[in-house]
């Protein structure tokens, strides 16, 4: 079975904490043991896995990745406009895999499952699924 988040992201680019939400989908339908697999079917989103203690981390990279991939290039071609979201979301990827064990997901200490708006705000879905 193929659980499917639906996301409102507000500002074009923002990082939601979906954890809570995976977790929420393990307990819902008690599954104990395998992997979850986080897909995000959108090119200009992605998936990552990083510190969700510090709110400085994820403001921080989005900072880094406007420095990497600024918006207004006069060489871009694309006609909608948004190269820049484009390769943030190349660079980030589309899914991750966590390993559950006992109904858990094994996530170190201080991180948490992200997805990565880079062209908002938009309606946006993610997949996850359980593979035991």
């Amino acid at each position: 079975m193929v659980h499917t988040l639906n996301l409102q992201t507000q500002k074009r680019n923002q990082w939601i904490d979906i954890t809570s939400l995976i977790e929420g989908f393990l307990q819902n339908f008690q599954f104990k043991d395998g992997v979850a697999v986080i897909y995000c079917p959108h090119t200009t989103a992605g998936i990552t896995i990083n510190e969700n203690a510090d709110p400085d981390v994820c403001r921080d990279l989005l900072r880094r990745l406007d420095e990497l991939c600024p918006w207004d290039m006069a060489q871009d071609r694309h006609g909608e406009g948004n190269s820049a979201a484009h390769l943030k979301a190349s660079l980030i990827g589309s899914s991750q895999t966590v390993i559950v064990k006992d109904g858990r997901l094994l996530l170190g200490r201080w991180q948490g499952i992200y997805f990565c708006e880079f062209d908002g705000p938009r309606s946006r879905q993610c997949f996850v699924k359980f593979i035991g």
